[in-house]
């Protein structure tokens, strides 16, 4: 199974991809998580960004990890089977989503500024 199967099956997962990240940070400190395995099946991939931060800042996701390296959840999580990967609850839900949908567009605005930064054409 790739990455995106197991996180999306995965019961303590979700396909929540916070949990996802933290599951990768934990990977670059050696770490267990419940994506270990399938990480460890592609560990050359991960071994290209060298550690956590150079797969954060690959991918654009700085929005999402904080300056220590700690990641910012879109829904309250304390460790792997002791909290619900999935909201409980309207209001529970709704928060979730909020903060979701904010880093999708935070994300999409990264993106596009890396675009404009590295993709222009050159100046005749």
């Amino acid at each position: 199974m790739t990455l995106n199967g197991a996180r999306g099956l995965h019961p303590r997962i979700k396909d929540r991809f916070d949990l996802t990240i933290e599951c990768v940070r934990r990977h670059y400190v050696g770490q267990p998580s419940p994506l270990t395995a399938v990480i460890e099946r592609y560990r050359d991939f991960f071994d290209l960004f060298a550690d956590f931060g150079g797969f954060i800042q690959f991918f654009l996701l700085e929005d999402r990890v904080a300056p220590d390296g700690t990641i910012h959840f879109f829904h309250p999580f304390e460790e792997f089977g002791r909290t619900s990967p999935t909201p409980k609850g309207v209001e529970a839900y709704k928060s979730y989503r909020e903060l979701a949908l904010r880093f999708v567009e935070a994300r999409n605005r990264r993106i596009l500024n890396w675009c404009d930064a590295n993709l222009r054409p050159a100046s005749p």
